[in-house]
C-alpha cells in the first residue's frame, strides 16, 4: 500500500514530554519537531507529504493493521496482519529514571522503532525522508555503512542507527528487508543539538523498551480515579502528561499547528504553546486524579512564566516561559489535505484576553485549597496585583476566550472570569491562605460586576444570558456559569441558559458548537471541550445522574481508537478535527468524570 495522509484520528501519539511524534495506523511517522514540542519540524508530512517529508514503516503489498498503547503506557503497538504474517512496530521515545542516566550515557533525544515478526515471513518497506526546518533545508544524508546514516539539519545532528543498509537517492532513504518469525529489528533515531552525539547500543533497544514501559506504569500508578471511566481517565491522564514540559511545568495546548478546523478551511493555528485559559481546569484535573506534582509544577510555571509582564497576563507563553512566536505563513506547505494556509507562530499572543486574570486566579486557588498550605508572601503579593488589575480593567473590551481577530468587544466570559477571580481571591483571604489582601476593594468590584453581569448580558425576551451584552449572541462558555460557582446548575437562570444554548449550539447528541458566525451557520466542527462543558453542568445538578452519564458515554465515542481527542469533531462524520490530541478536549473529560463521580457520590465540587 502507498501512504497518503490518513485522517486527523487516525494517528498515534508517542513522546518523552520534551516533543511528540504523531504516527498513523499504516505506521508512517509525519509529525515531529526536535529538540522542543515548538521546535521546527524534521517530518511534517502530515502538512505536505512530499515536501514535509515523512518515516514510512509497513509490509509491502495488502495488510491490515490494529494499533494500542502497551497497558498504562505512552508505548504504541501497530499490529500488521498480511497473508503469510503477523508483523508488530512498537513505537517509543525512551524514558528511565533518572539513577539510569546518571550510570549510562543516552542520547539527547532518541525515537526507537522495533519491528517484530511474530509469526511467517514478511516483506518490510522502509521510506526515511527527513526534511529538516518544515522541508526549508537542503538535505543530505550520508550512508555511514553499519553506523547508520546521518543528517544535518543545520542545528543539530540527526542520525538513524540501525544495522539495515539503505539506498540513498533524491533525499530519502529506501530499503526493503525480509524478516521471518521471531527476529526483532531495531531502528534508532537520534538527535543532538548541547552536547556531543552518543550512539545507541542497537541491542539495548529491548531493554529501553522495558525500562520505558516501567517508567509510564509507575507513573500512571498515582492515578486515584477508580470510577467507571478510569480506562478514559488513564487515557487522558497520560496523554497530558505527555503534553507537560517537566523541566518548567507547563503544558502544550496540542503538540501539533495547523490541523485545520474544517477541511480545506483556513482555521489552522499553532497550538504548540502554553495557553493561560486552560490553567483553572488543568489543575483540577491534576489535583482530581491525584497528581499533585504536576500541578504543583504548573501553578509554579504559570506565576514564573508571567513575571515579566506582571500583572499583565499575555494569552500565550512558550514552555520556558517566553512570548509565542510571531505569526508567519509557510506557503511552500499546501496543508493538511490542501487546507491552507499553514500557520507557524499565533498572533493571538498580543491580544487581550481578561478571562486570564480568573483562569490563573482560579487555578492558585484550587491548589491552594487542595494543599491546605498558605501561599508565601510572593506569591500572596502576585496574586493579589492579578486581582488590582482585574478591579481596575474588568469593564474594558477583549478578544475574548475564543481569540476573536476582529475588534476587542465585552465579552460576558471574560466578565464572568473576572468575578471568578475576585471570588478566589476572597475565599483564600478567609481561609487565611493568602495575606495583605484588600477585601473591601475586592467584595465591592466583585458585588459590581455579579450587578453588571446579572443586569446587562441576561435577555428576558429569550431568557438566557448572551456571550456579547446588549445582543443576542450565544456561546458554550455560558454553561460555565455553574462550573465557575456564579449559579448553582439548577437555579431557573442557569437551566434557561442551559436549555437555550443547547438548542441553539447543539451538533447531534450530545456535541455543541462553541458559537455561530452571524449567519448561523458553523464555520466549524463541533468543540470538543463543549459538549463535556455540558456534562459537567448537568452533572451538578442540570439535569439527572442518568443524562450525565449517557451524555459523557457518548462524548467518548468521538474520540479515536485510542481514546485521544482533537480539539473540535465533525458533526456528520465523526471525524476529528483541529490540532490532535488536544489538552483542553481531555481536561473537559477528566473534569466532568470527576463531576459525575461527585454526583453518584453526594460529594461537591473536587478542588
Amino acid at each position: 500500500m502507498d501512504h497518503v495522509i490518513p485522517s486527523i484520528g487516525d494517528y498515534g501519539i508517542i513522546g518523552d514530554c520534551q516533543s511528540a511524534a504523531l504516527i498513523s495506523c499504516d505506521g508512517a511517522l509525519d509529525w515531529l519537531c526536535w529538540p522542543r514540542f515548538d521546535s521546527p519540524a524534521i517530518f511534517a508530512g502530515i502538512l505536505d507529504l512530499e515536501r514535509g517529508g515523512n518515516w514510512e514503516i509497513s509490509p509491502t503489498g495488502d495488510y491490515q493493521s490494529t494499533r494500542r498503547y502497551l497497558p498504562n503506557t505512552n508505548v504504541l503497538e501497530t499490529r500488521f496482519q498480511t497473508a503469510g504474517a503477523i508483523v508488530t512496530l512498537t513505537d517509543f521515545m525512551p524514558l528511565a529514571d533518572q539513577e539510569y542516566f546518571r550510570q549510562h550515557l543516552a542520547p539527547d533525544h532518541s525515537i526507537v522503532r522495533l519491528l517484530r515478526c511474530e509469526t511467517g515471513n514478511a516483506n518490510i518497506k522502509i521510506r526515511f525522508a527527513p526534511r529538516p526546518n518544515f522541508g526549508m533545508s537542503a538535505v543530505k544524508i550520508i550512508d555511514r555503512a553499519k553506523l547508520g546514516l546521518r543528517i544535518s539539519t543545520g542545528h543539530g545532528m540527526l542520525s538513524l542507527h540501525t544495522a539495515i543498509r539503505f539506498e540513498v537517492t533524491d533525499g530519502a532513504a529506501h530499503a526493503i528487508i525480509s524478516i521471518k518469525s521471531g527476529d526483532d529489528i531495531p531502528l534508532v533515531l537520534t538527535y543532538s543539538e548541547a552536547s556531543p552525539e552518543v550512539m545507541p547500543l542497537l541491542g539495548d533497544a529491548v531493554n529501553a523498551l522495558t525500562r520505558t514501559i516501567k517508567w509510564w506504569q509507575n507513573w500512571s500508578a498515582a492515578n486515584r480515579y477508580t470510577g467507571p471511566y478510569r480506562e478514559a481517565i488513564a487515557r487522558s491522564v497520560l496523554t497530558l502528561k505527555l503534553l507537560e514540559f517537566p523541566m518548567s511545568g507547563a503544558f502544550v495546548a496540542a503538540p501539533t499547528m495547523s490541523l485545520p478546523e474544517r477541511l480545506e478551511g483556513t482555521k489552522n493555528w499553532d497550538y504548540r504553546y502554553c495557553w493561560l485559559r486552560d490553567a483553572s481546569l488543568t489543575i483540577e484535573a491534576l489535583c482530581g486524579t491525584g497528581f499533585l506534582p504536576e500541578a504543583e509544577a504548573f501553578a509554579e510555571w504559570l506565576l514564573h512564566a508571567t513575571q515579566q509582564t506582571q500583572p499583565k497576563l499575555m494569552v500565550m507563553y512558550d514552555v520556558y516561559g517566553n512570548l509565542a512566536k510571531r505569526e508567519r505563513k509557510l506557503p511552500h506547505l499546501t496543508g493538511f489535505r490542501g487546507s491552507s494556509p499553514v500557520n507557524l507562530g499565533n498572533a493571538a499572543r498580543n491580544q487581550s484576553q481578561l478571562d486570564t486574570y480568573g483562569e490563573v486566579i482560579s487555578a492558585a486557588a484550587k491548589l491552594l485549597r487542595h494543599k491546605g498550605i498558605a501561599a508565601d508572601r510572593k506569591t500572596s503579593k502576585v496574586l493579589v496585583g492579578f486581582g488590582q488589575f482585574v478591579c481596575d480593567h474588568w469593564a474594558e473590551a477583549d478578544a475574548g476566550i475564543w481569540e476573536s481577530r476582529g475588534e476587542p468587544t465585552v465579552h460576558t466570559h471574560s466578565r464572568l472570569l473576572c468575578w471568578v477571580a475576585l471570588n478566589a481571591l476572597i475565599d483564600l483571604h478567609d481561609r487565611q491562605l493568602i495575606r495583605n489582601v484588600p477585601v473591601e476593594l475586592f467584595k465591592r468590584t466583585r458585588a459590581e460586576i455579579r450587578r453588571c453581569i446579572e443586569k446587562d448580558s441576561w435577555d428576558d425576551t429569550i431568557s438566557t444570558y448572551v456571550s456579547e451584552p446588549g445582543t443576542r449572541k450565544l456561546d458554550a462558555t455560558l454553561l460555565r456559569f455553574a462550573i465557575d460557582g456564579f449559579h448553582d446548575a439548577d437555579s431557573t437562570r442557569m437551566r434557561q441558559t442551559t436549555s437555550r444554548v443547547c438548542q441553539t449550539l447543539g451538533a447531534g447528541g450530545p456535541l455543541l458548537y462553541r458559537n455561530l458566525p452571524d449567519d448561523g451557520k458553523p464555520a466549524e466542527g463541533a468543540f470538543g471541550i463543549c459538549g463535556f462543558w455540558r456534562v459537567h453542568v448537568i452533572a451538578m445538578g442540570g439535569g439527572s445522574l442518568a443524562e450525565a452519564e449517557a451524555a459523557f458515554e457518548e462524548l467518548v465515542k468521538t474520540g479515536n481508537d485510542l481514546g485521544l481527542f482533537g480539539e473540535e469533531t465533525d458533526p456528520e462524520s465523526r471525524a476529528i478535527l483541529g490540532n490532535f490530541p488536544q489538552a483542553f478536549t481531555h481536561v473537559g473529560l477528566i473534569t466532568a468524570a470527576i463531576a459525575i463521580e461527585n454526583r453518584r457520590h453526594g460529594n461537591g465540587d473536587a478542588e
